[in-house]
C-alpha cells in the first residue's frame, strides 16, 4: 500500500488527466480498425484507471465513467 499527499490543486489535476485518458480508451474501443486482443488490454487499463479516478474524484463525477455491465451476449 503507498500513500499520497497532494494538495487540492494537484488532486484536480490528476482528475482531469485520469478523465481525458478514459474518455480515449472509450473513444478507441468503439474503433473497429483495433484488434480485440489489444482492446481487452485497454479494456483492463480502463479499470485500473477507473479505480484511480475513484480515489481522487466525488461519486457524481466517477458516474459518468462507470465501466457498463456485461450483457449475456458478450
Amino acid at each position: 500500500m503507498l500513500g499520497l499527499m497532494i494538495n487540492h490543486i494537484e488532486q484536480k489535476e490528476l482528475e482531469y488527466l485520469i478523465k481525458r485518458e478514459l474518455d480515449e480508451i472509450l473513444f478507441d474501443l468503439d474503433d473497429n480498425r483495433i484488434d480485440n486482443l489489444v482492446k481487452g488490454a485497454m479494456k483492463e487499463r480502463y479499470k485500473i484507471l477507473f479505480q484511480l479516478l475513484r480515489r481522487v474524484a466525488n461519486e457524481r463525477e466517477c458516474i459518468r465513467y462507470m465501466p457498463k455491465r456485461r450483457t449475456q451476449s458478450e
